[in-house]
C-alpha cells in the first residue's frame, strides 16, 4: 500500500481513537459525579449537626450544618460576574466567626442582579449580633480570571475569584478554607437558587454519545473509502 493511502488511513484511525477516548472521558466524568451525588446523599440523611470547631468543618464537605456565631458586616466581598437564570449579577460573601473560634467561614448569602447598574450595589448590610445559621459546606473552586482586576481595600471588595490568600491579605481575617452556602429558607440572604454541586450527569452522557457517534460515522466513512480503493 502506498504512502498516499497509508497517511489518510492513519489519520482516520488516530482520529477515531481520539474521539473514542473523549467519549470514555465523558463517561468517567459522569461516574465521578455519580459518586459525588452519592456522597451528598449520605452526608444529608441524618440530623443537621451543630458544628462548634474549625477543624470539624474541614471534614464536612457537602454536609448541611448549623453554625453559631456572628457575621462580620464590615468585611464583606462581592463575588462578581455570576449568572443566575441568564441574569448577570454577583454573590454576596460575608465572613462568619464561629463562637469561641478565631477563624471565619465565608458564607455565600446569595445572588443579586446588577439590573444594569454596575455603579451601585444593593444594600447588603447584615446584623452582626450573635445568631445561628444553616449552610451547606463546599470546598471552594478557584475559577480562571479572564481579566486581573486591581483589588481595593474599601469594603465591600469586588473580587473575580475566590482566592483565600488574597482575601485574607485584604481583610486581615483568617479563614477556614471552605464556603458555606446559606440555606434558602434562612434570613439575611438574597436569591439562593443553588445549583447541584455536581452539575448535570446527563450532559456528560450526552457528550459521550456524541463522541462515540462521530467515531462511528468516521469509521464507516473510512471503511467506504477503503472498499472503493480496493475495488479499483
Amino acid at each position: 500500500m502506498s504512502w498516499r493511502l497509508l497517511l489518510p488511513a492513519f489519520l482516520i484511525v488516530a482520529t477515531i481513537a481520539f474521539l473514542v477516548s473523549l467519549g470514555f472521558w465523558q463517561l468517567d466524568r459522569a461516574d465521578q459525579k455519580r459518586a459525588i451525588e452519592a456522597s451528598i446523599t449520605r452526608a444529608n440523611t441524618g440530623v443537621i449537626e451543630l458544628i462548634i470547631s474549625e477543624q470539624e468543618l474541614l471534614n464536612k464537605e457537602f454536609y448541611e450544618v448549623r453554625l453559631q456565631g456572628n457575621y462580620l458586616n464590615e468585611a464583606q466581598f462581592i463575588y462578581d460576574n455570576q449568572i443566575v437564570d441568564q441574569v448577570s449579577g454577583y454573590y454576596v460573601l460575608t465572613p462568619f466567626i464561629l463562637t469561641g473560634q478565631s477563624k471565619a467561614v465565608m458564607v455565600n448569602r446569595g445572588f443579586i442582579p446588577w439590573n444594569g447598574r454596575r455603579d451601585k450595589l444593593a444594600d447588603i448590610n447584615v446584623d452582626s449580633g450573635q445568631t445561628e445559621i444553616q449552610v451547606q459546606i463546599l470546598n471552594p473552586i478557584k475559577r480562571i480570571e479572564l481579566k486581573t482586576s486591581e483589588l481595593v481595600r474599601e469594603f465591600p471588595v469586588i473580587i473575580q475569584a475566590i482566592d483565600f490568600d488574597v482575601i485574607e491579605e485584604i481583610s486581615n481575617i483568617s479563614f477556614i478554607k471552605v464556603i458555606g452556602q446559606l440555606d434558602a429558607s434562612a434570613a439575611d440572604g438574597f436569591i439562593r437558587k443553588w445549583e447541584p454541586y455536581t452539575g448535570s450527569i446527563e450532559k456528560h452522557i450526552g457528550y459521550a454519545i456524541q463522541w462515540f457517534l462521530m467515531a462511528l460515522v468516521l469509521g464507516l466513512i473510512g471503511i467506504r473509502i477503503a472498499l472503493k480503493q480496493r475495488n479499483k
